[in-house]
């Protein structure tokens, strides 16, 4: 004889209830044995689809319901699952954090790059806790800390100035810009040398690949622009250098293939700078508005993040006998991002996020 369960409505909807409340606080545990629970007692689910679609046994499942029925809602009590406790209290990992971002010089070490083993010795010392070295990475991975390269920064840089451009100026840009429906355009140059570059790659062990290089000093110049709201680039590439009559060269293309107002962000290089350029500037005062970037500020500037993948695409690990073999793989990537605009927005995307400087697209 088989016995048919049923439930009432102010049952299931206190179920409800405690789900929502599970998902609140992402309780997953308890979000699943709600669900499982419902779907049993209203007949919604077979036993064994349940035990499939939740990877769980029929004698768990039935553990669940005899619960449910002999003590209620009182069986959907969140139980902690056991395990050893932590070692750290929340107040010690509080202070680790705050050694481990003052740094190794800082906390009395004698070097200033953190790694598992001195962060072991620094736990040890600071709190008498000792941990596996691979377990120190586990740790600090769940407390928000990742391995990572350091960069340069320079010590000339007023960071008041930075800020009064990153919070007055550039959000007073980007209204003019919108007022006159113009383009922003982040400003910037990079080389691309023909002896290439490295990045990371799989190989064997004991393996490591090598790239052939010719050794020639030689570099392949290109001026680049992107636009804030399109993600559209502009660029040229040059074979001399970098001066002020090449540079005026690649505004004139670009006022020539818009027609819109241009606001234009750069740096303080020389030739941005220089009599030269300013009476061009001068000259175009009707289409161009310059924006300079605070000094010292690359960061504030997104297209030096496409650069680097432009180089990821057309440089890294490849050997360019002949200088012409560069040039055609660095313009092959840089037409691959003029006619992907989304790719260009997603990639220098981030950028802007680092930089608080939040990136929207045009309305």
């Amino acid at each position: 004889m088989s016995i048919r369960i049923q439930v009432s409505n102010p049952t299931v909807k206190a179920l409800q209830t405690r789900l929502q409340d599970a998902y609140r606080r992402d309780d997953v545990r308890l979000v699943r044995r709600i669900n499982v629970l419902l779907e049993l007692l209203t007949q919604t689910a077979s036993v064994p689809v349940l035990c499939e679609r939740w990877g769980l046994s029929p004698s768990c499942l039935y553990a669940w319901q005899k619960a449910f029925m002999v003590r209620g809602m009182d069986s959907l009590i969140s139980r902690h699952s056991g395990g050893r406790p932590e070692k750290l209290t929340p107040r010690q990992k509080k202070r680790l954090v705050e050694l481990i971002e003052a740094g190794p010089l800082v906390v009395g070490f004698e070097t200033a790059c953190w790694n598992a083993v001195l962060i072991r010795v620094l736990i040890w010392r600071e709190f008498g806790v000792l941990y596996n070295r691979q377990y120190v990475c586990t740790l600090l991975s769940n407390m928000g800390f990742s391995f990572q390269k350091t960069r340069f920064v320079s010590d000339h840089l007023d960071a008041a100035k930075r800020l009064v451009w990153l919070q007055d100026q550039w959000p007073a840009i980007v209204r003019a810009a919108r007022r006159c429906q113009g383009l922003i355009l982040f400003e910037d140059e990079a080389s691309f040398a023909q002896w290439g570059s490295l990045s990371y790659t799989w190989a064997r062990r004991g393996h490591q690949p090598e790239v052939p290089t010719s050794g020639k000093r030689k570099g392949y110049k290109v001026f680049g622009a992107i636009d804030y709201f399109s993600g559209r680039p502009f660029f040229q590439g040059i074979e001399g250098r970098f001066n002020s009559e090449s540079y005026q060269g690649f505004l004139q293309m670009i006022v020539e293939q818009t027609t819109q107002p241009l606001l234009l962000i750069h740096d303080g290089a020389r030739y941005h700078t220089s009599a030269a350029t300013q009476a061009f500037l001068a000259a175009h005062r009707d289409r161009i508005t310059v924006e300079p970037l605070p000094s010292y500020s690359p960061d504030y500037n997104p297209i030096e993040y496409l650069w680097k993948k432009t180089k990821k695409r057309a440089t890294h690990n490849q050997y360019f006998k002949e200088f012409a073999a560069l040039t055609v793989s660095v313009d092959k990537a840089l037409a691959y991002f003029a006619t992907h605009p989304d790719t260009v927005l997603g990639l220098f995307g981030l950028y802007c996020e680092e930089s608080d400087m939040a990136l929207k697209q045009a309305a």
